[in-house]
């Protein structure tokens, strides 16, 4: 375990996270920008169409409505925002956090074509006699325009990571921390084998399946492979995170390679599972087996580590900045150790399924979360208003994860009384009260929830609207004062 553990520095903390301070200023660079935006854009409608989700899966009112379609296309959109474009999109800001400099014109077409392509998906979902289909990790909507404007955001996101791979590492002086950047990249390559894994099940897949089926398998294990790529990026922010609120990195830059290596390589190899036909279970069960076994090992492992390193440097962690970093930190963990408790009680296809995922994802989504107020904190104006921002973001990031634990376990009281997933409006039977009070304790929730995602808007917004339209434009950027006291 020597390996692991992070070189001690005979420094004092707080001249240490001075000099981060001093050194982050004026760099958070046009592209992180651009993308961090959109990421959190997509929240706002992501946010609207849950709300219809959510009050759809009510006992009462999802009897008055007849068309369970709507529900669904609502579904459908609203996941893909708040997974695809979110994650995505805000793993692309992060990797451009690596450099001072923007990418120029490759990268503003990259952005471009990913932005065009999630108008086209909104505008799918709204299209008349649009079908929807529930598959798994990413659901779609049967539309060309919806198809089209999926295949070009996805066409974007790999074409701005391949862009930021390919840039020296010479040149990477941006506020990433170098053991932030090694799990970054590793996410960046896992999507990219997401993208290969796809091509292949599709080359693999029989003619004459129906488009359920169709969908359903083609996406199984590029699905699986987004995963280990959103667990990968959720744990790079962990590092990031705890060395900034304690001025010290957890890990050498060499465990930190052992732990990402352990974690990646071996789904590097699901593109061949489809050898034998998209169909054939080697496909599917190798999938579902890699992702099983591949996730949690290093996961548990970093929690371990980042907890003791915490622990250690408890009495240091003084400032309003520090002690949000130190809550989003535990709260994703905690939304992320619940998500394999719920997987682990997983024996059918009921809505335990929904309350895994959501809690494991609400993980990643909690850590994006504490990213951004790091990010927006990094491109203010240098006053002390940043405390404040501090403060209301450790409040914020703790009733999220409350509420979205609710949720999860919400969904899972349903699923252990049988409670099926995928249903909605007139199709959903609810026929014992261990349904109800699961059903009633996901409604509530989902609402602690949506008001605490609805804060994280009203905070960050009002920080990227001074991006772009602050008085002082482009010189507010360059006048950083990031995490002051950090």
């Amino acid at each position: 375990m020597s390996s692991l553990r992070a070189d001690s520095v005979p420094a004092s903390v707080e001249l240490k996270a001075e000099a981060m301070v001093q050194a982050d200023c004026g760099c958070v660079n046009a592209d992180a920008r651009r993308w961090s935006s959109l990421a959190v854009g997509s929240l706002v409608l992501a946010g609207l169409l849950s709300l219809a989700v959510v009050v759809g899966r009510l006992p009462f009112i999802s009897n008055w409505i007849a068309d369970p379609l709507f529900f669904k296309r609502c579904l459908v959109v609203h996941v893909d925002l708040s997974l695809s474009v979110w994650f995505y999109g805000f793993i692309a800001s992060l990797l451009a956090l690596r450099f001072r400099r923007d990418s120029g014109i490759l990268g503003r077409i990259g952005f471009y074509v990913a932005s065009l392509g999630v108008a086209g998906m909104i505008a799918g979902g709204l299209a008349k006699g649009a079908e929807p289909v529930l598959s798994n990790y990413i659901p779609v909507i049967d539309h060309p325009l919806f198809l089209g404007g999926l295949a070009a955001f996805f066409v974007g996101v790999l074409f701005c990571f391949g862009l930021e791979l390919s840039r020296s590492g010479k040149d990477a002086e941006g506020p990433m921390t170098r053991s932030a950047r090694i799990g970054l990249q590793a996410s960046a390559l896992l999507v990219t084998a997401a993208a290969v894994t796809w091509v292949s099940a599709v080359s693999g897949m029989p003619k004459g399946v129906d488009t359920t089926t169709f969908y359903e398998f083609s996406i199984w294990g590029a699905g699986h492979v987004l995963q280990v790529a959103n667990a990968a990026a959720m744990m790079a922010v962990w590092l990031w995170v705890l060395e900034k609120a304690t001025g010290q990195a957890p890990l050498s830059l060499k465990g930190v390679t052992v732990l990402f290596s352990i974690l990646a390589v071996p789904h590097f190899s699901l593109p061949l599972l489809t050898y034998r036909g998209t169909m054939d279970t080697l496909y599917h069960a190798g999938a579902t087996q890699l992702m099983r076994w591949g996730i949690f090992p290093v996961m548990l492992t970093l929690v371990a580590i980042g907890s003791r390193h915490l622990w250690k440097h408890r009495s240091e962690i003084k400032s309003p900045a520090a002690k949000a970093l130190r809550a989003g930190f535990i709260a994703s963990v905690s939304l992320s150790l619940l998500g394999v408790c719920l997987g682990l009680c997983i024996r059918g296809s009921n809505t335990l399924v929904p309350a895994h995922y959501h809690a494991s994802l609400g993980g990643v989504t909690v850590a994006f979360m504490t990213a951004a107020f790091l990010i927006v904190t990094l491109a203010r104006r240098g006053d002390n208003s940043a405390d404040k921002i501090w403060k209301s973001a450790r409040r914020q990031l703790f009733l999220f994860a409350v509420g979205q634990s609710v949720f999860a376990i919400g969904f899972g009281i349903g699923g252990v009384y049988g409670l099926g997933r995928k249903a909605y409006a007139s199709e959903q039977h609810v026929r014992s009260l261990g349904e109800y009070v699961g059903l009633w304790t996901m409604g509530l929730g989902g609402i602690v929830a949506m008001v605490a995602g609805l804060w994280f808007l009203a905070l960050v917004l009002r920080e990227m609207y001074a991006w772009w339209f602050g008085r002082s434009g482009q010189n507010r950027i360059s006048s950083i004062n990031p995490v002051s006291e950090l």
